[in-house]
């Protein structure tokens, strides 16, 4: 199934600015390198999405080069990302922030 859309919500584009701070304080360049792959994980939603597990009522689909989640939902054949949060941190954290944000 192909969908219309993805949109990628105000929060889960400030987990993209957060993530993409931290990897250039690591090295400069490599935050712009994650920002490229993620945004084109979101892309490939258009045709994959719906296939990954849900948990918390959203899907998850697992960054390719990064460990981050990336959290969705669909509606009305539409796809909005909702968090895009580090796999690294604490559960009780990303699950806090899931909730705030439903």
């Amino acid at each position: 199934m192909t969908f219309k859309d993805v949109y990628i919500l105000k929060d889960a584009v400030n987990d993209l600015e957060d993530g993409k701070i931290f990897y250039d304080q690591q090295e400069l360049g490599v935050g712009d390198y994650f920002w490229d792959s993620v945004l084109a994980d979101m892309e490939s939603l258009m045709i994959h999405a719906g296939i990954h597990k849900k948990s918390n009522a959203l899907h998850q689909m697992l960054a390719k080069r990064f460990p981050y989640v990336i959290y969705y939902e669909i509606k009305n054949d539409i796809v909005y990302v909702v968090a895009v949060l580090p796999m690294r941190r604490n559960p009780v954290w990303i699950i806090k922030k899931l909730e705030e944000r439903s």
